[in-house]
Order: structure tokens, then C-alpha cells, then sequence
């Protein structure tokens, strides 16, 4: 069917199993699942499937209509027939049994309606098209979210390792406090802002706990199974850094998803009035038949009538005049078809600027991930110098705590780069139509 030869090419492109630990998840395995569970995929396949058999010469009207029926009938009546002339004797009957049979068969065959089978058969060619392309696009849409979710995981989860890592700090630094009081060169201040330091960072731990299990269960969710599946995901967010914008438009021009469902829905609209316009010809039908009729009475003068016999002739019709209905219908088509147009150079216009837009702004990421980086070595220096000074006792509480919070939102700034680099890398693949293709090893 039209999913399974679909489908199976992206498989093939984005299943690379690894040997990690068997709870850990990779973003190929998340889309593998993804792709065979997902149910807007399953349903979008299901529609494509729906089209793909609409489209025979059957539904075209190119075949002929055959139709066959019979029945059987039994009666019982009393009858009292009295004859004027006086030859015949009047006749009563009791309980008078009869039947009656019959059978018949047609055939009826268009063979000329204007050429609008011809019209049809291609219109729903393109119908098939659609259903294939409007899958693929449900295709392309759920991947991204995939790997949106799954890096989201990534990114919650790196927050939630650099808020444990500063309780581990602001343990050190109440070790820290407690031995400097013993030895009398620290006070009671420093220790209790140490001590309330620590319970606000173990609080934002389990706020991001909540944030990591929530990302958890959107992407158990996109992979359409059980809500609570418990998994661990790599810890790296690779990006892409050579995309070329140009080469990307055209790309896009030519294999961006919503820009061909709207080419192929100008095609169709074109096609219905070419239909409309076969409604001006006349339409000729070829019918044939076979009739059989037994009836056996037990009542009457006849007993038993039996016939049966065939029919055939041509039935030809023409519109002549419909109240203009069929030239407005026309008129509304080339509307409809103009429309279409519209909506191709609109869709174009927006897949333009949407790449425009987001090449900037993976430009910026990309950016943003290399001055972010050099940051978060400086302000990791910067801690353990801070953390040396605050055991000689040449800077207090405060200043360690503000070096904390530098490296934890160095660190922050950083994943986030790192993610919206990730992001803007899949919307630039999905916007150019190579998000689920062109990439196979």
C-alpha cells in the first residue's frame, strides 16, 4: 500500500540501532517508533490508502452497471366471478392458491459522456497524488515534532544536571562556612545564607524534575504509547553548521510539502472544469436486459402465464437547457482554479519568507552556541576561583552565590543555544523538504 512504500525508505534512512544500554533511546529509534505507532500518521496513511483505491476505471464511469434481482410471491384468495352472457357459468373458488415468479437482469453502459470519464480518471490520479502528498506532509510534520520532543528531553535534562551540580556547590560552600565559623574566621550570616542558598537550589531541582518528566511524556505521547515508559535519552544535541540558504530555497521551491499539495490542488480544480464543460455533449448509453415472468393461478380461466425475452437499445441525452445552471457551475470552477493560483504563489511567498526567517535565525543560534561556549569556560574558571577565595576568606557569601548564579545561567544559555540551533536545523530541513530524505547513509 501507499504508507508501507512511503514509509519504509524512511525507516531505512533514520533507523541506525546503537548498542547503549537498553533503556536509553535514540532520537533514530524514537522516530522508528514514532513512524510505525504514531497514530495521526497511522490515520493520514489510512486516507491515503482510501484514495489510492478510488482511483479504477469503475469509479471513472468507464465500466458498465450490471444488476440482477427475482422474487417469489404466494397468494390465497376466494373469488366469485358471475359472467353477463349466459354461456358462461359463474365461477366461486375457495382458497384459491396461486404464485408468482420473476427475474430480470440489466445492463447499462455509458459510452460517451462528453469525455468526462477521461477527465475523472485523471482528476482522481491526482486525488491519489494528493492523499500521498498530504501523508507525507503529516509524515514530515510529526518527525519534526519527534525530534523537537526528544532534544526538549535533552535540553530539560542538561538543566537539571547543572542544578544538581550547584547543590553540590552550595554543599562544598556550606562545608565551607562551617569551618571557617569553627575556626572563628567566618559568622553565623555566612553559614545561614549558605544553608538557605542550598534549599532554594534543591527547589529548583525538583521544579525542573517537574519540567524533564513533562517533556517525557509529550514524546511518549508523539510515539502513541504507554504515557509513564520510562527511558533516558543521549546527552548530546548535534547541529548541523554548513546549511546553504540557497541551496536550501530550492530545495524548497521544488519539494517543500505544502507547495505541492497546492500544485496538485490547481491540477484538480483545472480538471473539475474540464468535467463541468463535458456536461455541454450529449451522454449515449448502451442497456440490455433479460426478463422472465411465471404465473401460476388457481383461480381464473388462465392457470399459467410464462414469459421471458431480452431488451436492448440506446438511450441518448443532451442538456439543452438547464436554467444557465452548468455555465454558472463553470464560471465558479475557473474562480475555484483561479483561487488555486493564488494560493501556490501565497504559499510560495510564505515558504520563502518562513526560510528566510529561519535560516536567520539558525545563523544566530549557531552564533550564540560558539560565544556561549567560550562563556561557560569563563565562568567556570571563574567558580573555582571564586570558591578558593571563599575558603581564604577574601570574598563573602554574596559574591560566591553571584558567581553561582553566572556559571548556572552560562550553562543555561548554553543548552538553549544549543536547542533552538537543533530546532531551527529541523524546521530549515522540513521548510526545503529533506527532512525525511536526502540524508541516507
Amino acid at each position: 500500500m501507499t504508507r508501507i512504500l512511503i514509509v519504509t525508505p524512511i525507516l531505512g534512512l533514520l533507523f541506525t540501532v546503537s548498542l547503549f544500554a537498553q533503556d536509553t533511546l535514540s532520537v533514530e529509534e524514537a522516530l522508528t517508533i514514532g513512524l510505525e505507532n504514531n497514530y495521526s500518521i497511522r490515520i493520514a496513511g489510512n486516507d491515503s490508502d482510501i484514495a489510492e483505491n478510488n482511483f479504477t476505471l469503475g469509479n471513472a464511469g468507464f465500466l458498465p452497471t450490471l444488476t440482477a434481482s427475482g422474487s417469489r410471491s404466494y397468494s390465497i384468495q376466494d373469488s366469485r366471478q358471475e359472467f353477463a352472457q349466459g354461456g358462461i357459468p359463474d365461477n366461486t373458488t375457495k382458497n384459491a392458491k396461486s404464485n408468482s415468479t420473476s427475474a430480470n437482469a440489466s445492463l447499462n453502459w455509458t459510452v460517451f459522456d462528453g469525455f468526462r470519464m477521461f477527465t475523472t480518471y485523471e482528476k482522481l490520479n491526482d486525488l491519489k497524488a494528493l492523499g500521498e502528498e498530504q501523508f507525507r506532509l503529516t509524515l514530515e510534520n510529526t518527525v519534526a515534532s519527534i525530534i523537537g520532543a526528544y532534544y526538549n528531553i535533552i535540553r530539560q535534562q542538561k538543566i537539571y544536571d547543572v542544578l544538581n551540580s550547584t547543590v553540590e556547590v552550595s554543599e562544598q560552600r556550606i562545608n565551607i562556612a562551617e569551618t571557617r565559623k569553627d575556626l572563628g574566621s567566618g559568622s553565623e550570616y555566612d553559614l545561614l545564607q549558605a544553608r538557605a542558598d542550598l534549599n532554594a537550589d534543591k527547589a529548583a531541582v525538583i521544579r525542573q524534575e517537574v519540567q524533564l518528566n513533562s517533556a517525557k511524556i509529550l514524546l511518549n505521547e508523539l510515539l502513541s504509547r504507554e504515557i509513564h515508559t520510562e527511558f533516558a535519552v543521549r546527552q548530546a544535541i548535534p547541529v548541523e553548521d554548513d546549511l546553504e540558504y540557497s541551496e536550501l530555497l530550492q530545495k524548497a521551491i521544488q519539494n517543500n510539502k505544502e507547495l505541492t499539495v497546492a500544485r496538485i490542488n490547481r491540477r484538480v480544480a483545472g480538471l473539475e472544469i474540464k468535467e463541468l464543460q463535458g456536461e455541454r455533449f450529449p451522454e449515449l448509453d448502451l442497456n440490455a436486459g433479460y426478463n422472465y415472468s411465471r404465473n401460476e393461478s388457481g383461480a381464473g380461466f388462465i392457470e399459467l402465464n410464462q414469459s421471458d425475452g431480452f431488451n436492448y437499445g440506446l438511450t441518448a441525452r443532451l442538456n439543452i437547457f438547464d436554467g444557465f445552471n452548468t455555465e454558472r457551475q463553470i464560471d465558479n470552477a475557473r474562480i475555484r482554479h483561479k483561487n488555486r493560483d493564488l494560493a501556490i504563489e501565497e504559499q510560495a511567498l510564505r515558504v520563502e519568507a518562513g526560510l528566510t526567517a529561519e535560516f536567520k535565525n539558525y545563523l544566530n543560534s549557531l552564533e550564540l552556541v560558539k560565544l556561549e561556549s567560550e562563556n561557560l569556560i569563563y565562568a567556570e574558571q571563574s567558580l573555582e576561583i571564586a570558591l578558593e577565595r571563599f575558603k581564604l576568606g577574601t570574598i563573602n557569601s554574596i559574591e560566591l552565590r553571584e558567581v553561582q548564579r553566572t556559571l548556572i545561567s552560562a550553562e543555561s544559555r548554553l543548552i538553549q543555544a544549543q536547542f533552538e540551533a537543533k530546532l531551527a536545523e529541523t524546521e530549515l530541513q522540513r521548510i526545503s523538504g529533506q527532512l525525511t530524505q536526502n540524508n541516507q547513509p
